[in-house]
């Protein structure tokens, strides 16, 4: 019997393409890591050559200058971003319709940010302590995975939003700020971030849009959520960019709107360079767009930033960690301790 399907692939040809789509993906993963290492590779130099010639002892001074209402508003910030990171799994538990007591929610969030932005590699670090609290609640794998991306989109909204608002409204000063940029070219970064927040929330808004990768398959939020991840994303790099800035020396003169622009490029440059939290790339960053002031002051501000948003949440998540496995432990052995139901017939 002839074959009356339309246009029939012989199954050489269809082996032949998928070989081909194969390759292709291994040579863009690896220019995508060749760019990262390029980027890290850079800024360590740019890094080193700043350093290079710093006076120690000034920088001692300059971390230890910080006074003690400079480090409560940077804890106060750290708690303020690491809530409202919180808030990127609810929302993301609400789209996907998935009922966790926030609780529970608040201790998958904390850990699993406060884990990988130390160690990086978030997609191994984070989804594996989320996979260890949310499994036990009976999220499966395919859902972790849909929310890591939702929580991944809240964050991309909010820094598009922060720096279409910074890079517009202080395009003067960051021109003025970095030697390379002038006002047009900030407005225009300040308009594309913009624009592409707009044509998101549209796009979001008209229908609902099913993202499909090999078999996956993710509804995005729409309007009225999307919009609550943009206002959430914002307020959470807002708080971020509030403990480096509070930490700064007095006197710099240098408003939060223009700062807040210079923070999202060094942690876009950071999160590019894959390295954990961007570590020599943010630094390299903030140096360089701050290059008008006394580097040592700068560098000690960096330090004590590292120290209060990335050192101590990572090790009290370790510490909720460890706890949270020894109540677990504790239950299963007192569960199995417990006497096993008598049958009344016995004796």
């Amino acid at each position: 019997m002839n074959d009356t399907s339309p246009n029939p692939v012989p199954l050489k040809d269809a082996e032949t393409a998928d070989g081909h789509a194969l390759r292709a993906r291994r040579r863009f993963a690896w220019v995508g890591t060749a760019a990262s290492l390029v980027i890290f590779a850079v800024s360590v130099v740019v890094l080193w050559h700043i350093v290079s010639g710093m006076d120690v002892a000034e920088l001692r001074s300059a971390f230890t200058a910080a006074s003690a209402r400079q480090i409560g508003l940077a804890i106060l910030l750290t708690m303020v971003s690491y809530s409202l990171l919180t808030c990127y799994d609810a929302l993301a538990l609400r789209q996907l319709k998935l009922n966790v007591p926030y609780r529970t929610t608040a201790l998958a969030s904390f850990t699993s940010y406060a884990v990988s932005f130390t160690l990086g590699f978030p997609l191994l670090t984070a989804g594996t302590v989320r996979y260890w609290i949310y499994g036990a609640k009976g999220v499966g794998p395919g859902r972790i995975a849909s929310l890591t991306v939702i929580a991944g989109v809240t964050f991309w909204l909010g820094m598009a939003l922060i720096l279409a608002w910074s890079m517009i409204g202080s395009a003067d000063d960051v021109a003025n700020l970095v030697y390379y940029s002038n006002t047009r070219f900030n407005q225009l970064i300040g308009l594309v971030s913009g624009g592409l927040v707009v044509a998101y929330l549209a796009w979001v808004s008209l229908q609902r849009r099913i993202v499909r990768i090999q078999g996956w398959r993710l509804e995005l939020p729409g309007f009225r959520l999307s919009a609550a991840q943009m206002l959430i994303g914002a307020g959470d790099v807002c708080a971020g960019a509030g403990v480096l800035f509070v930490l700064l020396p007095g006197g710099h003169n240098l408003s939060f709107e223009t700062f807040l622009a210079v923070y999202i490029f060094a942690v876009m440059f950071g999160v590019a360079s894959h390295a954990p939290g961007g570590l020599g790339v943010f630094e390299a960053t903030i140096l360089l767009a701050l290059s008008q002031y006394p580097r040592e002051p700068v560098l000690g501000a960096l330090l004590l930033y590292r120290l209060c948003y990335y050192l101590v949440p990572f090790v009290a998540a370790l510490a909720l960690l460890g706890a949270y496995e020894i109540r677990n432990r504790l239950r299963a052995a007192q569960k199995s301790l417990e006497p096993d139901d008598i049958d009344p017939s016995c004796g």
